[in-house]
C-alpha cells in the first residue's frame, strides 16, 4: 500500500504588521509550492525566508493542505 501524501503549500508575501498574516498584495504573493511532506516544506520555507531575512514585512508560511482538505470531523 503507498503511503498517503500530507500536502503541504508554502507561499510568501508583503503583510502589513510582521505580528499578522495580513498580506497586502494577494496578486504579488510568492508561491513557492506544494510539497508531499512538512519536511520537505519546511525546508521550503527555510529557503525562501532565508532569502528575504532583512526585511521583516516579508512573511511565508506553510499551509497543511491535507487539513484542509479532510478536515477531522469534530462532535
Amino acid at each position: 500500500m503507498a503511503k498517503k501524501l500530507l500536502l503541504h503549500l508554502v507561499f510568501g508575501g508583503q503583510v502589513s504588521d510582521p505580528r499578522t498574516m495580513d498580506f497586502i498584495d494577494t496578486q504579488e504573493l510568492d508561491i513557492v509550492g506544494i510539497f508531499p511532506s512538512y519536511a520537505e516544506a519546511h525546508k521550503a520555507w527555510r529557503g525562501a525566508s532565508h532569502s528575504h531575512v532583512d526585511d521583516a514585512y516579508q512573511k511565508y508560511v506553510i499551509v497543511h493542505l491535507h487539513r484542509l482538505l479532510e478536515p477531522k470531523e469534530t462532535e
